[in-house]
């Protein structure tokens, strides 16, 4: 999947951002210092500040993840009803994003009818293009032929590719195919990574989308990906890199070296923060709580502002 416009951005025009429910953290670069401000619900000044630097925004694009589309338990009884709801809040955004990404998860079991209910879904987004990486739910006893068959026809290897918008460059990899504990890349997609990024000046932004992370968030619980440090490696160069990835369940925000991570939350259910419990299994929220665990994602860029925004909505 390839795609090229511009403008092209310059250095430090990515800047780090974390988000919390119900309200928005959004970092501008001024004079070479990360200025933030966080927009509270009931800010109203602030948020209406928020309003405006996005209506002028050249690049606007969603991240959703975990939708779980066949998930049935007392998590979420409706993961149907709840993805709508997060497609019908992209689509109320006030803009027309230039893509969406799902980053994987897209159903609980890896069904040739799941993935076809994901797809008559997604084909409702007001957008331009629509992106997707698998999850492990999206392999699940098939290697991930059935997720490819379905999402991946333009893609490289099984399923990684990258492509280039408005003078950012993103790739988009695969980390759910060959599990034991942590997630794992395998030396055909470092190597594609390496080619890849060859001939990109260090001052291009970059941004990669992954379902597990690419640092080691909680690795007694798979929370990372064993061979990481080889492609970031590949990324040292780079001003600016932002990692973007599901599974999780939650908001976390890392900073390490050039490289900001940031998870995202469900569409689906919540799960535990890391070493509440015994296993990450989906949890029970008190009655009418459920949908602020659940959101969407998104990442704004204003050209001539030098930033970069992310935030964090939840599902209303």
């Amino acid at each position: 999947m390839t795609e090229n416009h511009e403008p092209a951005m310059t250095r430090r025009q990515l800047a780090r951002h974390a988000g919390w429910f119900g309200s928005a953290v959004v970092l501008t670069v001024t004079g070479g210092e990360v200025i933030s401000h966080v927009i509270h619900n009931h800010d109203s000044a602030l948020a209406s500040a928020a309003a405006a630097a996005t209506s002028s925004a050249e690049l606007r694009f969603v991240q959703v993840s975990d939708s779980h589309i066949g998930f049935q338990g007392p998590a979420n009884t409706d993961v149907t009803g709840s993805f709508n709801q997060a497609i019908e809040q992209i689509n109320s955004l006030g803009y027309r994003p230039h893509f969406i990404m799902h980053t994987g998860d897209l159903t609980h079991l890896s069904t040739p009818a799941q993935f076809d209910q994901v797809r008559q879904m997604l084909t409702g987004l007001r957008t331009d293009r629509v992106f997707t990486v698998p999850g492990e739910h999206d392999s699940v006893g098939d290697a991930g032929r059935g997720y490819r068959a379905a999402f991946a026809a333009d893609t490289v290897g099984e399923g990684w590719y990258s492509f280039d918008t408005h003078g950012v460059h993103f790739i988009a990899l695969v980390n759910t195919l060959s599990l034991e504990k942590l997630g794992h890349l395998g030396a055909d997609q470092i190597d594609f990574v390496r080619r890849d990024v060859a001939g990109l000046s260090s001052d291009t932004p970059v941004v990669v989308f992954s379902h597990i992370p690419l640092f080691a968030m909680y690795p007694q619980w798979g929370w990372g990906t064993d061979d990481a440090l080889q492609v970031l490696g590949l990324l040292k160069r780079f001003a600016s890199v932002t990692a973007l990835n599901g599974h999780v369940h939650q908001l976390f925000t890392r900073v390490e070296g050039n490289v900001t991570f940031h998870s995202a939350t469900t569409t689906a259910y919540p799960l535990p923060a890391p070493g509440h419990g015994p296993a990450p299994t989906p949890q029970v929220l008190p009655a009418g709580r459920l949908k602020t665990a659940l959101g969407i994602r998104t990442v704004n860029y204003r050209q001539g502002a030098a930033a970069l925004a992310v935030t964090d909505q939840r599902l209303a």
